[in-house]
């Protein structure tokens, strides 16, 4: 339901989270290009109006954000449907002669967090550009050290205390970040009444599917509408709705209109996500080429050259979108599939490792091979046959390739590769 918002209407502020000044610079750097500087005005207002305690304010009115905005309700609703829109507000109302609404306010992402986050990751590139990308990019990298000569000698905690005496608190306040909304995208209530019942099954839109059709409608920029028609388009005898069918139909929509697929597949490992400079050593070089290649120019390197094809493409285009894995975790997965499944990359067979990966945890390119090590001496020590296959392994499953330099043409071939996809 949608309230009409009124001068009169009272609200109040309460801080679901721990704010602090470093927020104040993610959300002008990183919100603001997305929002729009009315929300990110109104998240201050909000924040300011929370006074000397931080955690609640007092009774207020919307008259007040329109004086200390200087703008009217109506771009004050649509500033704050912004911020509920990108998780750093939620609303609620109580309706009266004059509506009360509370305010919850959320800390905005992790820079880390939002430049792994699939959709806000892109979205911002492609409003602000890739200069102006790479620009704040580099405000949030880590510093890049070579450690490899150091030893680490920090204490750990029941070093130095005695943690027998400690005890823990309850109800203390912690950094929270809101959901990402993007459920105002498609209104399943408008195609269920477009499609005629007995065609379409009423269980079809389960939370599994409308999480699946709300990422393709933001990926893709499908409305309702289009929406509706795709869905008609690939309903099964039972009335379900066929995702993978309905993915193509996105996908080829989009191509359509843009003449490429989304700028996931193309992109390579986030800067904060890659491994410090000065490692010359062959795993330290074949990392490099993992980080610094795109999965599309992976997955092209692999094949000599040749275009990959539309499934393969479909694939890496769920590995990154559905399961959020990084493109140089990706990378390391279709080097290690190509190499274990006879230079097939088999859609069940990736995608059970892929879930394996995503639950693990794995963000970078030594975190994968060193994981995909692991896994594979599990296997062999519970199947001696595969130790039969191990000339079949990636190159980097052998942990003395850590000390290897390269020789004078896998240094020349390595140049070559990080030099055509630089």
């Amino acid at each position: 339901m949608d309230y009409t918002l009124l001068p009169a209407d009272r609200y109040i502020v309460v801080n679901k989270s721990i704010l602090s000044d470093t927020d104040k610079s993610i959300i002008i750097n990183l919100y603001a290009p997305l929002i729009g500087s009315l929300a990110v005005s109104l998240y201050f207002t909000l924040w300011n109006d929370l006074g000397v305690g931080n955690l609640m304010s007092i009774d207020l009115n919307h008259h007040h954000l329109m004086v200390s905005l200087k703008s009217g309700i109506g771009n004050i609703k649509i500033a704050r449907e912004s911020l509920e829109s990108f998780g750093l507000l939620k609303t609620y109302v109580k309706n009266g002669n004059v509506n009360d609404y509370i305010y919850e306010l959320y800390s905005p992402l992790s820079p880390s967090e939002f430049f792994n986050h699939p959709i806000l990751n892109v979205v911002l590139y492609s409003n602000v550009g890739s200069k102006e990308y790479d620009k704040l990019l580099a405000m949030y990298k880590y510093p890049k050290i070579d450690l490899k000569e150091y030893m680490e000698i920090t204490k750990k905690l029941d070093e130095v205390y005695d943690t027998s005496k400690f005890t823990l608190k309850d109800e203390v306040r912690d950094k929270m970040a809101g959901d990402i909304n993007v459920d105002a995208r498609i209104n399943f209530d408008e195609i269920m009444s477009s499609i005629p019942k007995g065609i379409i099954n009423e269980r079809a839109f389960n939370k599994k599917t409308k999480e699946l059709i709300n990422n393709l409608s933001f990926i893709y920029n499908i409305d309702t509408l289009k929406m509706t028609e795709m869905i008609r388009s690939v309903l099964n005898e039972y009335g379900n709705i066929d995702k993978n069918g309905l993915r193509i139909l996105a996908r080829k929509d989009y191509q359509f209109k843009k003449g490429s697929l989304p700028t996931l597949v193309y992109r390579t490992q986030p800067e904060y996500l890659k491994n410090p400079l000065g490692d010359n050593s062959k795993r330290g070089r074949i990392i490099a080429v993992f980080e610094n290649t795109s999965p599309y120019d992976f997955l092209r390197l692999k094949y000599h050259g040749a275009e990959p094809t539309a499934r393969d493409l479909r694939l890496l285009e769920s590995l990154m979108i559905d399961l959020e894995l990084p493109q140089a975790v990706v990378n390391v997965l279709i080097d290690y599939v190509l190499r274990k499944n006879n230079n097939s990359l088999n859609r069940s067979y990736v995608e059970t490792i892929a879930a394996q990966w995503k639950r693990a945890g794995l963000k970078t390119a030594s975190e994968a091979m060193e994981f995909a090590e692991k896994e594979h001496q599990k296997m062999s020590k519970k199947m001696p046959e595969i130790k039969k296959k191990l000339s079949e392994t990636p190159v980097w499953f052998n942990k003395k390739i850590d000390e290897e330099m390269l020789t004078k043409d896998e240094e020349e071939e390595l140049k070559d590769l990080l030099k055509e996809f630089k």
